[in-house]
């Protein structure tokens, strides 16, 4: 599903000294598995994430996603590219706050003219997540784990073949932050792959295999399983 090869990202930071993140980095996530990337803010966790999304650029060496090469794709095509293979969820959900929960799902539909069909694949997301019965409500009457999977649902409306995750449970409690985690590794056992970017013991111990990211390198580590084991 995704094969990186020596990704170097470079940038200037506020006293003009460049910064490589990504120093000759490589990964390679096969079809259907589930990925966590740890490491501590700034370590260019969200660097790599964007990179592999094509939301980013800027950057040298080769990155492709499900058989799409990224290099040279122009704007449109890096566009069409997102939607039709990657969902993005991030840690601040990024929902339209006067938009009800099933609007905000339609949202990648509304490039176009809304349809019948595309509402109700956006109610039938919702009732993946578990939250139908909420569909007309607006964000801010719904919890901080709600708000996380309409989120969710919102990725999954154009049936991407990859999901990416920005610190998913970095704005959730415990219990909550639990209830996201196994919705992942429901989606994970339906074949969709994960990956999810995070510093969070109990994201990581919910994958099937941990890189870290350390001095813009990945190192594979042993995965331990949270406490209870996992599904």
């Amino acid at each position: 599903m995704i094969r990186a090869r020596d990704i170097v990202k470079e940038y200037h930071d506020g006293d003009g000294t460049l910064v490589r993140v990504l120093d000759g980095l490589s990964l390679e996530v096969e079809q259907g598995d589930f990925v966590a990337v740890v490491g501590p803010s700034g370590s260019g966790k969200s660097t790599l994430l964007h990179l592999l999304g094509g939301l980013d650029v800027h950057y040298t060496g080769d990155v492709e996603v499900g058989g799409v090469k990224l290099r040279g794709l122009r704007d449109q095509e890096l566009a069409r590219f997102r939607n039709s293979h990657v969902g993005f969820v991030f840690q601040s959900f990024h929902l339209i706050p006067n938009l009800s929960a099933v609007e905000n799902v339609l949202m990648p539909s509304h490039f176009g003219a809304e349809s019948l069909d595309a509402r109700k694949r956006a109610e039938a997301m919702l009732d993946r997540v578990g939250l139908l019965a909420k569909k007309d409500r607006a964000p801010v009457r719904l919890s901080g784990g709600e708000r996380q999977r309409v989120a969710i649902a919102r990725a999954l409306f154009t049936d991407p073949k990859l999901l990416l995750c920005d610190e998913p449970t970095g704005n959730l409690d415990a219990a909550t932050g639990a209830g996201v985690i196994q919705l992942f590794h429901e989606l994970h056992r339906e074949g969709l792959t994960v990956l999810a970017v995070t510093h969070e013991e109990r994201m990581s111990s919910a994958a099937r295999r941990v890189l870290r990211l350390k001095e813009g390198k990945l190192v594979e580590e042993p995965v331990r399983p949270a406490p209870g084991g996992t599904p």
